[in-house]
């Protein structure tokens, strides 16, 4: 009895931002492990439903896990000969679709919701961005909810910090500039950020470093942090203007960051996998 339940998985998977690729047994002839329209969903460390074992299987994990590594959002569609490809004993033929469906979202960690904040929310949550909104007032948060948006209220913003992900994006646009000082102190000493951004001026930058030297950060360590923040070529103070600014730049950050380490090691975790056990097409 197979557990096609891919449905309630692949919202689920959407819900937390998992990437995910929908492998889909598109034509069969002969005798297939199992018939058309039958899927499964492949992350980079599982799999749901089946498309009935065996080397055919396998080939599509391999192939799926392959895209997800890679980043390649194209559909793909593969042709099996079952027999005389992949040893089999079914000797049938299987094409199957391999479709990315869930997009990677980089974890941004937003401290503050005043009225930058607000514009930004909006524009980033139709981004590929899954997003920690933090402040301590909740009256500040709008009603409705945003999708990939967690509004947290936090009676201690700088509490949040050590438990986030490694590798967020962090934005530091609180009301309160000492707020902003200890939360930066605290994600610097972290030393684990993707991206590091605070609002504020030139001379709140100059400040801002002083106070952190004093705290024992030198200069590499400041270098990780940046303020002012957003494209120099967008200019503007309107909330909406510093917003798009903004985003632009988170834009430019993620596009240019290739994930080489990832992909190494993501080799390394499917060589590990090839011993897996083949299964006959025999049900």
């Amino acid at each position: 009895m197979f557990k096609d339940n891919w449905i309630q998985i692949l919202a689920e998977l959407e819900r937390k931002g998992e990437p995910c690729v929908m492998v889909t047994v598109v034509e069969h002839k002969g005798s297939t492990p199992r018939d058309s329209g039958t899927k499964m969903l492949v992350t980079e460390q599982g799999c749901y439903a089946t498309i009935g074992g065996g080397h055919l299987e396998y080939k599509a994990l391999k192939l799926a896990r392959d895209m997800l590594l890679t980043g390649n959002t194209q559909v793909k569609v593969e042709r099996f000969n079952l027999g005389a490809s992949l040893g089999q004993c079914c000797g049938g033929m299987a094409s199957i679709m391999l479709e990315p469906v869930v997009r990677a979202r980089h974890h941004l960690v937003l401290f503050g919701a005043g009225h930058v904040a607000k514009a930004l929310v909006h524009i980033l949550a139709t981004l590929p961005f899954r997003i920690t909104w933090i402040d301590e007032r909740e009256a500040e948060f709008p009603a409705e909810s945003i999708a990939n948006v967690t509004q947290v209220v936090s009676d201690d913003p700088v509490g949040e910090i050590p438990s986030q992900p490694a590798n967020s994006f962090y934005l530091v646009m609180t009301h309160n500039h000492q707020l902003d000082l200890e939360l930066c102190a605290h994600i610097l000493k972290r030393n684990d950020a993707r991206y590091f951004g605070v609002i504020g001026s030139q001379t709140k930058r100059k400040r801002f470093d002083y106070k952190l030297k004093e705290r024992g950060f030198n200069d590499a360590d400041l270098t990780k942090m940046i303020c002012p923040i957003g494209l120099s070529e967008v200019s503007g103070k309107h909330p909406a203007e510093i917003a798009v600014s903004v985003a632009g730049e988170l834009i430019r950050e993620y596009q240019r960051q290739a994930p080489s380490a990832k992909l190494d090691q993501g080799i390394k975790d499917i060589s590990a996998t090839q011993r897996i056990e083949e299964v006959t097409c025999d049900e």
